[in-house]
């Protein structure tokens, strides 16, 4: 299985070269997969002078939890010294909701997806094909547990409570940094992270979300936050594109069949339907 990151960002609603003080966009789209753009964008923005707050552009179902964390780090960080508004776009889940929870405020539509506070940790049981076409597989490892969620043999009872506990505990990260962040009661946020989605408008409701508008009002609120008077000019974040060709040829032959035919373990926050 392949997993293809989406990317973050770009294009200029203003000119760059236009002076005075402006609000930075950053825009997380996409599954998230890598930090490395928004956390590159943010230190930009953070250490530009002209730059006197940050719109993060959510439209992402979440992603790989490190990712996830180290974009809610940044964000943190970069609040410290900048205001930061989240503007939550179509959907806005999981791992999307946890970047948003870094921020200073969170402006989301009425009909947002967002919530799906939670982990999910999915596998492939390949056993019975290969039994039919009679492949045999033989695999030998260092310990008991090397293997876990393999796809070519049935899960045993103590790996299922092994990745039941490790999911929990990486729930629980979701959770606590939505204290954190949100500085919401623990016992209200825990109430809600059982995974189910919630519309803007509810999460509004719910304390998880402070203001119903479009990204201009994110825009807006974010630019008076950081004292900027009259019309508010913007500039996004440049763009690094993604190449799938490119992303292919780094690869080695084993390591492309492998990433297809043997998922590699993974937890993830993201909302994935059915």
């Amino acid at each position: 299985m392949i997993v293809m990151a989406l990317l973050f960002v770009v294009g200029t609603r203003t000119a760059d070269f236009e002076f005075g003080d402006k609000v930075g966009i950053i825009e997380v789209i996409g599954i998230i997969t890598d930090s490395k753009n928004v956390i590159q964008n943010l230190k930009r923005f953070r250490e530009d002078n002209s730059i006197k707050a940050i719109v993060i552009r959510i439209d992402s179902p979440g992603g790989a939890v490190g990712p996830s964390q180290e974009i809610f780090r940044e964000i943190r960080k970069t609040s410290s010294k900048k205001k930061v508004i989240a503007s939550m776009g179509a959907i806005a889940a999981s791992g999307g909701y946890y970047v948003a929870a870094g921020t200073d405020g969170i402006v989301a539509n009425p009909g947002t997806i967002t919530g799906s506070i939670g982990v999910i940790m999915g596998f492939t049981n390949y056993q019975e094909l290969l039994q039919k076409i009679g492949l045999v597989p033989i695999v030998v490892k260092s310990g008991e547990f090397k293997d876990i969620g393999s796809p070519v043999r049935e899960m045993t009872a103590k790996e299922r409570t092994i990745l039941q506990d490790f999911a929990r505990k990486i729930h629980r990260q979701f959770i606590m940094d939505i204290v954190a962040g949100r500085k919401m009661d623990q016992d209200k946020v825990e109430s809600l992270a059982d995974g189910r989605i919630f519309t803007g408008e509810e999460s509004k409701d719910l304390g998880l979300v402070d203001r119903l508008g479009n990204l201009e009002d994110a825009i807006e609120w974010a630019g008076r936050l950081g004292g900027i008077k009259g019309k508010i000019s913007t500039v996004y974040a440049r763009e690094k594109k993604f190449s799938f060709l490119k992303y292919l040829s780094g690869l080695s032959t084993t390591e492309f069949f492998n990433r297809i035919f043997h998922p590699f373990l993974s937890a993830q926050y993201i909302y994935r339907p059915a």
